[in-house]
């Protein structure tokens, strides 16, 4: 057997996790460094100008934006990312029975009185 394939076999079970983490980690490196360290960099005073649709901003953006843009945005993403654990939940009901029956009823309790809350306190009104 040639002593590259017998390392393999005898390799720590973590040693491939290690080497995906080592390869994302410099890719997300090389990523993000190399595009600032290899652009080239010519200032213009036309590049550097606000560009809106090829219309001149008429007015400064000193105003408050309002707040419950960002609100229902999270609330979405809340409740979202909370709907999509019923899939793996689903697809091991048979295998988790009366155990797993009960830990998604609990899981249910407690997202729907996030959403009462939610609902009572106004945060799904658009106004």
């Amino acid at each position: 057997m040639h002593p590259l394939v017998k390392n393999f076999t005898n390799m720590n079970p973590y040693g491939p996790v290690a080497v995906f983490v080592a390869v994302a980690v410099a890719a997300a490196l090389a990523f993000s460094l190399l595009p600032g360290l290899l652009a080239q960099r010519k200032p213009n005073p036309e590049k550097e100008r606000a560009y809106e649709c090829g219309v001149e901003p008429t007015s400064s953006v000193s105003g408050r934006f309002p707040v419950k843009f960002y609100l229902i945005a999270m609330l979405f993403v809340i409740f979202d990312v909370e709907a999509a654990s019923f899939y793996p939940w689903a697809v091991q009901m048979h295998a988790l029975r009366v155990f797993g029956l009960a830990e998604m009823v609990a899981f249910i309790v407690v997202l729907a009185i996030g959403y009462a809350f939610v609902w009572k306190n106004g945060g799904l009104e658009w106004r």
